[in-house]
């Protein structure tokens, strides 16, 4: 771990999956990003870091013998004041679901739920991992809330967080960029009918890979699933998959690269 280096309010700063089976979803993400894992903070129960070249790209946590919860992704906002944060997402409609609670030597975090039910964390951080640089393969570039339309909660992302939100040309997708400390950092993306009615909305972590057909092709070798498969689009080459567990995450090869 670094020194606490100052991120703007509200930009994605970690990623993390709940799954049932930790040691198969270790050996899924391991083989497929090149991933190996070292223990995380105790007081978040069996849980690893999963590294690149040693340092840190997102974390993965065993959940519970007796709880059910939807296996998701989950990307983590960066705040100043958690507890801040919290009471903030709490008066503006949202839900606080965990904490504010300690998590060792990485900070503080909240989980919590913006007022359409999309999942996300709040991460006040005490040190920060030292992460791979921007773009590896492998590792978390972008992230973008599935929801049914963008109006509503594009006010409480803005609200809580203090983002330039950045429409989309009229007549265009539904499509809102969240800009922190004068650059993009994440987007919400209204669906309308198409949005998924098993998931509502939901929060869609990106991660870069040097070749999606490939990846593609790797994630059903081991027991995943292709739901949209490679295409070119204005972000570059990307496709759609799932964990063997059922955890949805986007692989990318980002245009310019």
């Amino acid at each position: 771990m670094t020194e606490a280096t100052r991120r703007s309010p509200g930009t994605p700063c970690w990623v993390s999956l709940m799954v049932h089976g930790l040691d198969a979803t270790k050996e899924f993400y391991g083989e497929l990003f090149g991933w190996d894992f070292a223990p995380g903070p105790q007081q978040l129960g069996p849980y690893v870091r999963g590294l690149l070249d040693g340092r840190e790209v997102a974390g993965i946590r065993q959940l519970p013998a007796d709880r059910d919860l939807p296996i998701a992704w989950t990307p983590y906002l960066a705040s100043d004041d958690a507890d801040e944060t919290a009471e903030s997402i709490h008066c503006s409609g949202g839900t606080v679901a965990v904490g504010p609670l300690d998590a060792g030597e990485a900070g503080r975090i909240v989980i919590c739920s913006d007022p359409t039910g999309g999942v996300f964390g709040v991460w006040q951080a005490a040190a920060r991992p030292d992460a791979p640089p921007a773009g590896t393969p492998g590792t978390p570039v972008w992230n973008e809330l599935l929801t049914h339309e963008t109006e509503s909660v594009a006010k409480f992302y803005g609200t809580v967080f203090g983002y330039d939100l950045e429409r989309a040309e009229p007549g265009g997708r539904d499509l809102v960029t969240l800009r922190a400390g004068g650059r993009p950092v994440a987007s919400l993306h209204g669906l309308g009918s198409a949005l998924p009615r098993d998931r509502g909305a939901h929060w869609m972590t990106w991660f870069e890979v040097a070749d999606p057909d490939a990846s593609a092709a790797t994630v059903e070798a081991l027991g995943g699933r292709v739901l949209e498969p490679p295409h070119a689009d204005p972000a570059g080459r990307r496709a759609t998959v799932a964990d063997p567990e059922g955890a949805v995450f986007t692989i990318v090869r980002s245009a310019g690269r």
